[in-house]
């Protein structure tokens, strides 16, 4: 055997450990329906996995709109703020003001952009922390859907409440639109100057900056984006209950964070992808839903969930700490 295929074969299984680490949420997907499937024989049954695409749908809408900013080295703790006061501003505006649905869902989208952008703004121009910024507009958000709304559930007209519904029998509407917000994400960041760009800014800022990228300008995008996620998510929580709620969506936001670190991004910035997004929220659907069919308790599934963020977490260190 020649020298270089000794060396061949003593890299290997570090390609094959590297490999398993990129793609560690795929993997734990896999084991973790593996496993479900002989715990609980009601898991593959087909309305049950149609269940599971729908309760991800809102937390994957809203965790695609984090992901944006998370790649920036930022974060966006107002997500699910910004989703119910988002359905508010569509209920108001079409059972109360009567405009048409499609304008509606216009206002609706409006507001959770320009929530974002008033976080970026925060951050850019007034020099508050991330966390500082968008903890601020998760109350603001939080309260202005109270105020708006008076406390109380806002029904949705008809043609609102159809989307949370199904095309023909099995085809649900929100999954439909969970999955094309997850390709419109991936296109933004795989195919646009601006995706490039968050990359780099998460990557190493001042670098970014010093190479020409005009980094206030892009965590404006950042940010417009995640408000805008926010917003559709909002629409679509709204759509499932049939009405706006000013309580929905409260700790909507630890989840989306949650399924973008599970996915494989760094909350020092710049790597994640839309698709581990969408991974990391169906695996703590596939865990929610698993665990309500083997009848564990609601408390438990709490620190089940804590211990899968937890090792997500530990798994993105070893594999900056490898990379070094």
């Amino acid at each position: 055997m020649s020298e270089a295929t000794l060396v061949g074969a003593a890299k290997r299984p570090s390609k094959i450990t590297a490999w398993a680490a990129e793609n560690g949420a795929v993997i734990g997907l896999i084991v973790l329906v593996a496993v479900l499937a002989v715990m609980s024989e009601d898991f593959l049954n087909p309305t049950n996995l149609l269940n599971v695409g729908v309760q991800a749908a809102v937390i994957a809408i809203l965790a695609l709109g984090a992901t944006f900013v998370i790649v920036t080295a930022g974060i966006d703790l107002s997500v699910g703020s910004v989703a119910a006061l988002s359905a508010i501003v569509l209920g108001v505006m079409s059972a109360e003001f009567g405009l048409p649905w499609p304008l509606a869902l216009l206002m609706a989208l409006a507001t959770g952009i320009v929530c974002g952008l008033a976080s970026a703004g925060l951050i850019a121009y007034g020099k508050l922390p991330p966390f500082i910024a968008t903890l601020a507009m998760l109350g603001i958000a939080r309260g202005l859907a109270l105020v708006v709304s008076d406390g109380s559930p806002i029904a949705m007209p008809d043609a609102i409440a159809s989307l949370g519904g199904n095309i023909g029998a099995y085809l649900p509407i929100p999954l439909l639109i969970m999955l094309g917000m997850g390709a419109l994400a991936a296109v933004i960041l795989s195919r646009t100057y601006s995706g490039r760009a968050m990359y780099a800014i998460g990557g190493n800022e001042e670098a970014a900056r010093l190479s020409g990228i005009r980094v206030t300008r892009q965590k404006f995008v950042a940010y417009a984006l995640s408000g805008g996620f926010a917003a559709v998510g909002g629409i679509v929580l709204a759509s499932r209950l049939a009405s706006a709620q000013p309580q929905a969506g409260t700790g909507y936001e630890l989840d989306a964070i949650a399924a973008v670190v599970i996915g494989g991004a760094s909350l020092s910035g710049g790597k994640g992808t839309a698709f581990g997004t969408l991974i990391g929220a169906f695996i703590l659907a596939v865990l929610r839903n698993g665990l309500n069919l083997l009848s564990v308790s609601a408390f438990w599934q709490q620190v089940v969930i804590g211990v899968v963020i937890i090792l997500a977490v530990l798994l993105d260190t070893l594999r900056r700490k490898a990379s070094v």
